[in-house]
């Protein structure tokens, strides 16, 4: 079951479970060899020999997120300002090449009856952004994903990223980058709220 399928408890945080489940590295391992070894890279002299495990291990490794309690507090002060991250370092795969692509998050949310615990917003990031993606669905994942458990009042998502398979490949457009937003709710609809949360990022800056 997908954790946004879970609901939240107003005592007992969520436990969000990493991904994936199991891997085989040792497959993995004699794959990335058979993969070089079809493109004409040779792994038989000393520095190459160990490097279908090392490709084996880097991309279990970009691939697997770490376990967090999604840990809620009751907003008992009535804070209903804009709470934003800003600059959260953000690292992924596209899906579509398997290349890394690199940048940063600002995440944001107007508190409803409770309020997250500021870290959360990074591991939520990393939750989605440790698999293959294309960076429109994971901006997508994280602001929804946070809607539906923590019922704020908005929710805002804006990341800015460098995807190498645009700049160390086709058309090569070296230092070009993506920016890609979700807001939600009161971030969405109410024109001020908005025009804060984008200002407050910097996006553009």
């Amino acid at each position: 079951m997908d954790v946004a399928a879970l609901a939240v408890s107003p005592i007992t945080p969520v436990r969000v479970t990493g991904r994936p489940g199991e891997m085989d590295l040792a497959a993995a391992e004699l794959a990335a060899g058979e993969f070089l070894r079809a493109l004409g890279v040779g792994t038989d002299s000393e520095s190459l020999r160990g490097t279908p495990g090392r490709m084996a291990r880097a991309y279990a490794e970009l691939f697997t997120s770490r376990s967090f309690d999604l840990t809620t507090f009751p907003n008992d002060d009535g804070y209903d300002e804009l709470v934003l991250a800003r600059d959260i370092p953000l690292r992924s795969v596209c899906e579509h090449h398997l290349l890394p692509f690199v940048g940063t998050a600002h995440i944001g949310y107007l508190p409803g009856r409770r309020i997250l615990g500021l870290s959360k917003l990074a591991r939520v990031l990393e939750h989605f952004a440790r698999r293959p993606q294309v960076q429109e669905r994971l901006t997508k994942q994280v602001a929804d994903w946070l809607q539906a458990h923590l019922d704020p009042a908005g929710v805002g998502v804006v990341i800015e990223a460098e995807h190498t398979c645009m700049t160390l490949r086709g058309v090569q457009a070296t230092g070009a980058r993506t920016v890609t937003s979700t807001l939600l709710g009161t971030l969405r609809d109410a024109p001020a709220s908005r025009q804060e949360f984008l200002a407050l990022t910097g996006v553009g800056r």
